[in-house]
């Protein structure tokens, strides 16, 4: 067979592995799907399944899967996914890891969709079915024994569903063979990926591509045969090339950038060559470790740059070539600490959608790039003239406001006097550090305050001097801005103090990047939290009724383990840095003011949902209970608490609405507008329309309370009952069957005639609120880009929305309840 002939089949493989699944598969193997690229290929084959990578395809409609995510707004990858799984001819099983936060939510939105064609009458049912059985396979990344027990768990888990989807038992020696495979084909590789440049980076894609389609002994000697007539192929010229950032899992940006005379030599990324260079685990034990196969963008990107450098010497790239491909969050926080390592060498830096290499090829060849008409306003102008300002009708409000400038001030005249001190995100525990008395700011709070104070823009300029994203979720971005903000006079609020502390649950694909770029700005000790995700096919839909009281349970015994041994590490780590001292008593108290404090919101949201009219609006509930969030565990917290349910009680019981003739109810899904709360008072005053719901006040009633044993009953002990309120934080907004149950639950009991929405809402939400008959308005846009330029617009479309739809639900909703 010659060279050529030999890559034109690897070529064929890598492009159709749906057609090599149903080849496999009329061939009498048992064909498993699998998405993502930590997936152990090796484990799978001793199972005794063919496994065959599931990669998007190009240029397809995807009308299955906009019914069930909605439109694609952007992002394509998930689409296309999900489009191929519930094609009613897809029955094989499918293995989803983790390997970047999107194909968690694949896998849930699958796991929804199953449960609502369970729910579904007979004639309802669409006849589609999500695929075969399915699982998710949550490894986890970062090198810590506790990740180790973990992985140790979820693998026993998944050998026992391998069994249950039709494999056969196997053993370490089973495996053992399959590793050897492997590892031959490893080795090929390697000897293929030295020929270059008689072989193109496209090639090499392929070939590496096809390691996770082709059976070893089919793909063996394929590679043998480019190996022994790799003198046949003419030597590639150009300038050489390296291709670092985002994982490739189609060849077409490869072929576009070869395609214009450059020369790709090796790249650093999920599905490049480093996936052919490390031996292959022989063991169940090998591969729970955390620190094998680690993909690229789970790395923190001071070693992704490492890489990068030592991949620049040893092939002797001249260029490096980072993209950005389909909207990754990861891939741009790896760009700084590439600039870092490679002063000396030119890195060009594009984003391109999934398929479409128009874009990259325009940009390569310093052609300005045809841009799409803009769908959502323009964030840069964000920072414009002053807004109108809102008015509270509630003492709570304002106090609280008052309250907080006056505790900042405090905590920086203590760190000032030599306190340490955290910036936390939301989503990570704050409670220990209560309990450590170590001062702390909430990150996204920051953020808001930078809104309110319009400095997003001017931050923006300082992220992007460092070549750091401004478009990566930005939100999360602000406190690390505030480490380059050196100008006091300009700083919101006087600027955050330096952090001795970073601490955040690795929740999304930009939270590593930010807070490893946080760390080395500002010298802070980091730590992330690992994420986890819960791969059982059936969980509690109705979580806001079990977990305060169930949530042991409800949860899994492995992810509180897992965080609760996280949560000691940090506990020891401030101690030995601070000298301090974690007094369980204290800390006790801290989780049952807490608790005390959340049962206060609690009151407050039913009072407000069951009350017409609407006793307050979001401009008193958002600050009201965003800011004793903030101080969660003090007794100022839970005062703050019940002084505000005492107020709006009052009110409910005087008849006092926030409007005179309140004509309609409306949800707000999705962050708030702290920057323009003024906004949500508009339609109170031109259309008698409340906005009575935002997830602020409601998550903090339904998300937060854990009861516990305060004598450490095995089970409930307090630090587990921690571990429990953190576990899930972020699963009610916006991961299927959680988000979509509570939202509808939430409208229906606050009797909202409409629900206006923002970009980060989970269609999932939309889908359910519409299939409820509660009418759905998609701004499109996000808190940071709501503004004053394209006001007009956005404010001609919502009124149109209250005027009709909502107008209507809010007649019938007065007719029923007379």
């Amino acid at each position: 067979m010659s060279a050529r002939t030999a890559l034109d089949a690897i070529a064929a493989a890598y492009a159709d592995p749906e057609g090599v699944a149903d080849r496999l598969r009329g061939e009498g193997h048992r064909v498993l799907r699998v998405i993502g690229s930590d997936a152990p290929f090796p484990l799978l084959r001793a199972a005794g399944f063919a496994p065959v990578r599931m990669a998007p395809r190009a240029a397809v409609q995807t009308p299955r899967a906009d019914a069930l995510l909605g439109p694609s707004t952007g992002r394509q990858r998930a689409h296309l996914l999900v489009e191929l799984l519930l094609d009613p001819a897809m029955t094989d099983p499918v293995l989803f890891t983790r390997a970047d936060a999107e194909q968690a939510q694949v896998f849930s939105a699958l796991r929804e969709h199953a449960r609502l064609q369970r729910l579904a009458p007979d004639e309802a049912r669409s006849g589609e079915q999500a695929c075969g059985k399915a699982t998710l396979l949550d490894l986890l990344h970062i090198d810590r024994p506790s990740s180790r027990r973990y992985n140790d768990a979820r693998l026993a888990q998944v050998k026992g569903w391998l069994e249950d989807a039709g494999g056969q038992r196997f053993s370490d020696a089973d495996l053992a063979r399959e590793a050897d495979a492997a590892d031959e084909i490893n080795a090929l590789l390697r000897e293929l990926d030295a020929l270059r440049p008689r072989l193109s980076g496209t090639r090499m894609l392929q070939a590496l591509g096809a390691a996770a389609i082709l059976p070893p002994e089919e793909l063996a000697p394929l590679l043998r045969a480019v190996i022994e007539d790799a003198a046949s192929l003419p030597e590639a010229t150009g300038r050489p090339v390296l291709v670092v950032g985002s994982p490739h899992e189609t060849d077409r940006h490869y072929a576009a950038i070869e395609a214009e005379g450059l020369r790709i030599v090796g790249e650093v990324h999920d599905w490049g060559i480093a996936r052919a260079l490390s031996p292959t685990p022989r063991s169940m034990a090998e591969w729970a470790d955390p620190a094998h196969a680690v993909p690229a963008a789970a790395a923190d990107g001071s070693a992704l740059a490492q890489e990068a450098s030592k991949a620049v010497a040893q092939r002797g790239a001249e260029l490096v070539v980072h993209l950005t491909l389909d909207e990754d969050e990861a891939a741009p926080w790896t760009l700084a600490p590439l600039h870092r390592a490679l002063a000396d060498i030119d890195i060009n830096a594009f984003k391109s959608p999934l398929h479409d290499t128009q874009t990259l090829t325009s940009a390569l060849r310093g052609e300005d790039a045809p841009r799409p008409p803009r769908s959502v306003p323009d964030a840069s102008k964000a920072d414009g003239a002053p807004r109108a300002r809102s008015r509270k009708v509630l003492q709570a409000s304002a106090s609280s406001g008052d309250y907080q400038r006056e505790w900042f001030a405090s905590v920086q005249r203590q760190v000032s006097d030599g306190a340490p001190f955290a910036m936390v995100n939301a989503n990570a525990p704050q409670e220990i550090l209560r309990a450590l008395d170590v001062p702390f700011v909430v990150n996204q709070w920051w953020a808001s305050i930078v809104a309110a104070k319009q400095q997003s823009g001017r931050y923006r300029g300082l992220l992007r001097e460092r070549h750091y994203p401004v478009d990566a979720e930005a939100y999360s971005a602000q406190g690390l801005a505030a480490a380059l903000d050196h100008d006091p006079e300009q700083a919101p609020w006087g600027g955050l103090p330096r952090p001795d502390f970073v601490h955040a649950i690795a929740s999304s694909d930009a939270t590593p990047g930010i807070f490893e770029a946080w760390a080395h700005e500002s010298g802070a000790a980091p730590y992330l939290y690992e994420r986890t995700v819960d791969p059982r096919w059936e969980i509690e839909t109705r979580w806001w009724d079990a977990l305060p009281e169930r949530w042991d349970q409800v949860l899994e015994p492995e992810r509180l383990d897992l965080l609760v041994t996280e949560l000691r590490e940090v506990i020891a780590t401030i101690e030995a840095a601070t000298g301090r001292t974690f007094d369980e008593s204290r800390f006790i108290e801290v989780m049952n003011l807490v608790n005390e404090q959340e049962d206060y919101y609690r009151k407050t949201r039913d009072l407000i949902a069951r009350t017409v009219p609407a006793p307050i609006g979001l401009v008193d509930s958002m600050p009201a209970t965003m800011v004793p969030q903030w101080h969660r565990g003090t007794e100022w917290a839970r005062d703050a608490a019940r002084s505000l349910y005492e107020e709006v009680a009052a009110r409910a019981e005087a008849g006092l609405g926030v409007v005179e003739n309140e004509r309609v109810r409306l949800m707000w899904v999705g962050r708030g507008l702290w920057s323009n709360t003024a906004f949500y008072q508009k339609w109170e005053d031109s259309h008698g329309a409340v906005f009575v719901w935002s997830m602020y006040l409601a998550l903090a009633a339904d998300g937060y309370i854990r009861r516990f044993d305060a004598e450490g009953k095995e089970g409930r002990e307090p630090l587990r009952a921690l571990a429990a309120r953190f576990l899930t934080m972020g699963d009610e907004l916006r991961m299927p069957s959680w988000a979509a149950p509570w939202h509808v639950h939430e409208a229906q009991t606050h009797r909202v005639d409409g629900a206006v929405a923002l970009s980060d809402a989970d269609p999932f939400v939309l889908r359910a609120l519409s299939a409820a008959g509660i009418p759905v308005l998609e701004l499109g846009v996000d808190n940071y880009a709501l503004d004053r330029a394209d006001g007009a617009e956005l404010e001609a479309r919502i009124a149109a929305f209250i005027e009709g739809p909502c107008a209507r639900m809010a007649q019938a909703r007065r007719e029923c309840a007379a």
